[in-house]
């Protein structure tokens, strides 16, 4: 049986402040959501039950194990599949009058003109910094709403991005809150984060989208929002504009939106997944090696010695064998990049070695 609208909707159009203009208004609106994780899957989700009318989702990643805990749309047996592709079967027979479509890939500078291009509001549900940059100076360029959200560990952020104001001005993005990119923040899967604070400020972007397609409410324009979840605090900052269009179009051009840990990080320090493979397979020799790995429950391809977490990574209290060469690795290549730079200040000619790129390199 297909309900009507009046049916599936019946709530929401209850609202006076919604009624059935609001409930069209969603109806005829596109949402692009970059990202079908943590963030993204449940914001697609609830966009096309409130009753979106086109979805585009956005990820090349597929589901693991490790995501069950927090991406609730996803279930055992569709590990090893498309997150896009199992997103947008699932919403197909959730919700009826939205027309969802799906795209395979990462976002880079290459396909993001494309990708934006008509629709109304782009989502971000992206764990990756320079995706995020990247999102956020496209919108920027080409007049889009950008609604955001970020976690660390117990906090969350949300804020609208980039809407056009009554003075003909357009509200702040990205850039106003932080300028650069920052070169050591990890993501969750490096410093792991709570089911709880994903769905909360999913949920939150999600109201963003709502309020900016139907003009109810009051949106986060110009502002912050940093929610605790241990403390169960808020705090709103309040942003002024600092990087105007033709400034974030001069960046775009410059910009590659890579990771910019990558750009700082000493090459002789450095082992490419396919030297390590080689070394491991015997092609190749590695005095005495000691693989260690700086993330707890990292899935591995082949066997670690030692397990010390970036943040419990004390130089002064590992025990070193100066004729042993040690490989560390983690997740994207950041962090135990960190922890190669710790054990090279204090132990300047011992042989330490980050994998490039970490584990998410190597095929």
């Amino acid at each position: 049986m297909k309900p009507t609208k009046d049916q599936l909707f019946k709530r929401q159009i209850t609202l006076p402040e919604m009624g059935k203009a609001g409930q069209q208004k969603l109806q005829n609106a596109s949402v692009l959501v970059v990202g079908c994780g943590g963030l993204g899957s449940p914001v697609a989700v609830y966009l096309a039950t409130s009753g979106i009318g086109k979805i585009h989702l956005v990820d090349f990643d597929t589901v693991a194990i490790s995501n069950l805990h927090r991406q609730v749309f996803y279930s055992k047996q569709d590990v090893g599949k498309p997150k896009a592709a199992v997103l947008a079967e699932f919403i197909k027979e959730r919700a009826p009058f939205t027309e969802v479509n799906f795209t395979n890939e990462a976002i880079t500078k290459e396909n993001v003109l494309e990708l934006i291009a008509g629709v109304d509001v782009v989502v971000d549900g992206t764990d990756a910094l320079p995706t995020k940059y990247l999102l956020n100076d496209v919108c920027v360029m080409k007049n889009k709403p950008l609604v955001y959200g970020s976690l660390y560990k117990f906090d969350g952020y949300v804020a609208t991005f980039n809407v056009w104001q009554k003075d003909g001005s357009y509200s702040s993005n990205l850039r106003d809150a932080f300028p650069e990119m920052a070169r050591d923040i990890p993501n969750c899967e490096e410093v792991g984060t709570l089911n709880a604070i994903v769905g909360m400020i999913a949920t939150q972007q999600v109201n963003e989208v709502l309020k900016l397609i139907t003009g109810v409410g009051k949106p986060l324009l110009n502002q912050l929002l940093i929610y605790n979840a241990l403390q169960n605090t808020q705090l709103k900052i309040t942003l002024k504009q600092r990087f105007l269009k033709d400034e974030i179009t001069e960046i775009f051009k410059l910009q590659t939106y890579t990771e910019p840990v990558c750009v700082a990080q000493n090459p002789d320090w450095q082992i490419s997944p396919i030297e390590l493979k080689e070394k491991l397979s015997g092609r190749a020799q590695i005095g005495n090696p000691e693989i260690i790995a700086v993330l707890k429950d990292l899935k591995l391809p082949f066997e670690v010695q030692q397990v010390i977490p970036i943040d419990e990574f004390d130089a002064d209290k590992i025990v070193i064998d100066k004729n042993k060469t040690y490989v560390l690795v983690c997740q994207r290549g950041l962090n135990s990049y960190q922890a190669t730079v710790r054990l090279k200040a204090k132990y300047p000619n011992l042989k330490v070695l980050s994998l490039t790129g970490g584990i998410a390199s190597y095929k």
